[in-house]
């Protein structure tokens, strides 16, 4: 299958200062390589500080790698910074959604505004033109009519998230990057909101980036996973391969973690893996 997104030895380093003058480089992300086919579901997966959410905002264009390519269908990623016709152009190929959807959503804007913004911003239809596609949305996301005229703060927070969801699939993207988004739900909410983003991946052919900490979630939306700890993959392979036959020893304690009934937490113990300065990367 054809990769619509494709990472190659990406590398960030940040700065940390040590002192007035001094600093040192802390590895976040270390030559970390993946493919995502169209229509395809990636999981990166990790506790903080492991690189996860670096890396989503890296592709996102929301930070400059130190090294490495990222290409979209084929074609590479100009270096940030960007014009600001690049970034909408962007947009239109990828789009984040966060775990909290005040980060995405304006509480002074209705979420008929905060859409149509969008439409507007990228594809300047006609008002009614506009209206049309907002209604299209609400409905693909689960909400309705009700919703349009109300404000973030108005809604439960299961019906944020899925309007931070319509608001991201406005812009018509292709890839869709998920940092966290189901993790500060109520765990009924979380299974609704995944269902949501299985239905429109099939129904709109989607390519997921998934960024989580729960690998009990990772099951449920992902073909492929990559577990990441100090900015290094630890392990990568195929989701089930990785949750049943876990090879490293990190995985494991990630699935031990995993609540049960009667379950007791096990002692963490350290998996003796560094990666560049020896310092975890950030998450």
């Amino acid at each position: 299958m054809t990769a619509l997104l494709e990472v190659e030895d990406l590398h960030k380093v940040f700065r940390v200062p040590d002192g007035k003058r001094a600093s040192h480089g802390l590895v976040a992300v270390d030559r970390l390589s993946f493919d995502v086919p169209a229509g395809g579901s990636l999981a990166i997966v990790g506790e903080s500080g492991s690189g996860k959410t670096t890396t989503a905002r890296i592709i996102a264009g929301l930070e400059a790698p130190s090294s490495g390519l990222i290409r979209i269908d084929g074609e590479t990623r100009k270096p940030l910074p960007w014009a600001r016709s690049e970034r909408a152009r962007y947009a239109r190929q990828v789009q984040m959604v966060y775990q909290d959807p005040s980060t995405s959503l304006d509480p002074s804007q209705t979420i008929e505004s905060s859409l149509d913004e969008v439409l507007r911003c990228h594809f300047g239809r006609n008002r009614a033109a506009r209206n049309r596609r907002i209604s299209e949305l609400l409905d693909q996301c689960g909400l309705d009519d009700r919703h349009r005229r109300r404000r973030p703060r108005s809604l439960s927070g299961g019906e944020r998230q899925r309007a931070a969801i319509a608001r991201a699939l406005a812009a018509a993207p292709r890839i869709v990057i998920l940092d966290e988004a189901v993790s500060a739900l109520d765990v009924s909410i979380q299974a609704q909101i995944l269902n949501l983003l299985a239905s429109l991946r099939s129904a709109l052919g989607l390519s997921y980036v998934f960024i989580s900490h729960d690998l009990g979630v990772v099951r449920q939306v992902s073909d492929e996973c990559i577990v990441m700890l100090g900015g290094v993959a630890v392990e990568t392979g195929r989701t089930d391969d990785v949750l049943t036959e876990p090879k490293a020893d990190y995985t494991r304690q990630l699935l031990d973690a995993i609540p049960r009934p009667g379950w007791t937490p096990k002692p963490r113990t350290s998996p003796g893996h560094t990666a560049g300065s020896g310092q975890p990367g950030r998450g």
